[in-house]
């Protein structure tokens, strides 16, 4: 049984779950003063409307009045994880953006990860390994996700792969974790 003070959260895309997921990070690092609130960003701005909703959520954090250390990490999750140190709260938005990411890494040099046998297995795998090291750091990690699994299955081969692939990563998830929410309209609901 791990016990790593991991928080999962999901739910449907602009529903507030990441809003909650800030507050649940700043309201860890209220009880102690040396404690670093680390945000793990996936996003890139491939298009006008991500570039805006990166903007949006660097603005909200800055309205907050709090200090947050930035990591960028679109592909190399695992090496973002391993700069942590003891007692940082860690908050990863999201984990469907790093997945994308994942699947067409390689793909302006003509060779997405999907298309290479093993490599979203070897990634995914790396990442669980990497998450599961941080039981020795004492680190609170909360983890948000996006909710995909209210439609019907897609026609689309690679669709559906990444459906089921990121249906398996969140039950991993949520195996791993202390507490799991799904937020849906701003409201939340507690699973675990």
């Amino acid at each position: 049984m791990f016990t790593l003070p991991l928080i999962f959260i999901t739910g449907g895309v602009r529903s507030g779950k990441s809003h909650f997921a800030e507050k649940m990070a700043i309201a860890h690092t209220e009880s102690m003063q040396e404690q670093r609130l680390v945000y793990i960003a996936s996003g890139i701005a491939l298009d006008y409307e991500m570039e805006k909703r990166i903007q949006r959520h660097q603005a909200d954090r800055q309205t907050q009045g709090i200090q947050w250390l930035t990591i960028e990490a679109p592909y190399k999750m695992a090496d973002s994880l391993q700069s942590l140190r003891d007692d940082d709260v860690v908050l990863w938005d999201c984990v469907t953006t790093w997945l994308t990411n994942a699947f067409y890494e390689g793909f302006d040099k003509g060779m997405p990860c999907v298309a290479q046998p093993g490599c979203l297995e070897r990634k995914l795998s790396d990442l669980k390994i990497a998450v599961q090291s941080l039981l020795s750091k004492k680190i609170t990690l909360i983890v948000v996700s996006n909710e995909l699994f209210d439609e019907p299955p897609y026609l689309n081969e690679e669709v559906e792969l990444y459906r089921q692939m990121l249906g398996n990563f969140h039950q991993w998830f949520v195996s791993m974790a202390a507490e799991a929410y799904e937020v849906n309209y701003s409201i939340v609901k507690k699973w675990k």
